[in-house]
């Protein structure tokens, strides 16, 4: 990553990395250590090191995770309760950011401050798909194993138990392939990103919408207190075999 102000530049890649303050399923989770490390500084240093990504900004509510940041050596944009609340939306946040920053980036890339695990190479991979491809958006999915819909049951208030949808698949290998997005990446033109349309929450995902494909683990991203342990686990193991966290 080249991190210089090129934001000026129509043709650079700016990433913004999302981190409220507020979190009622693990309290300050985006300042919370993962193996020693703030969980958003990991996010700020997996975008800094992205071959694709020219410019890195922080859009934040919160004091410490503003604090952290710096310490990382990013910017960062607070944003106005108008974007903070419970109820604001992630593009919404982002769009505030850009706006903040001055920058006029054809490709946003937003990244999840509450993920310490992404494969290196994500994000570099989806900016390149997006380029690529000439797609409106780039987004990163898994493959749903275990919790595929076809799998899944409705239970009454009597405990009777119904098909949520009806199938006579029994093997695994027999699903059809379904993917979930896991989270790591998202990948935008910014005129896709600047797109917005009352009573449609994913317009920002424009129309030609793209995924490239992780393996479930590849990307843990942090909700729960059972989140943060699977990812402590995850790179406190990589670190002891010497592979970069």
């Amino acid at each position: 990553m080249t991190d210089t102000h090129r934001g000026l530049d129509g043709n650079s890649t700016l990433a913004v990395v999302i981190g409220r303050a507020g979190s009622k399923g693990l309290p300050r989770k985006n300042a919370l250590p993962v193996a020693g490390v703030p969980m958003i500084a990991r996010t700020v240093r997996f975008a800094r090191a992205s071959q694709e990504i020219d410019r890195v900004i922080v859009s934040t509510d919160g004091d410490e995770i503003a604090r952290i940041a710096r310490d990382e050596g990013v910017e960062v944009f607070l944003r106005p309760e108008s974007v903070s609340h419970d109820q604001a939306t992630v593009d919404s946040a982002v769009r505030h950011a850009v706006l903040a920053s001055a920058s006029a980036a054809e490709t946003v890339v937003i990244l999840y401050g509450n993920v310490p695990v992404r494969p290196a190479d994500l994000a570099d991979r989806a900016v390149r798909a997006l380029r690529e491809t000439g797609a409106d958006s780039v987004q990163s999915y898994y493959r749903v194993g275990k919790t595929h819909p076809f799998w899944m049951s409705r239970l009454d208030e009597e405990g009777r138990v119904s098909q949520f949808i009806k199938n006579r698949i029994y093997r695994r290998q027999e699903l059809p392939p379904l993917f979930m997005p896991d989270g790591g990446v998202i990948a935008v033109r910014r005129a896709s990103l600047f797109d917005v349309r009352e009573g449609e929450p994913h317009a920002f995902f424009g129309r030609d919408r793209r995924g490239i494909e992780t393996r479930e683990g590849d990307v843990i991203d942090v909700d729960s207190a059972l989140d943060l342990a699977v990812a402590e686990a995850i790179l406190s193991a990589r670190e002891r075999e010497g592979v970069p966290a």
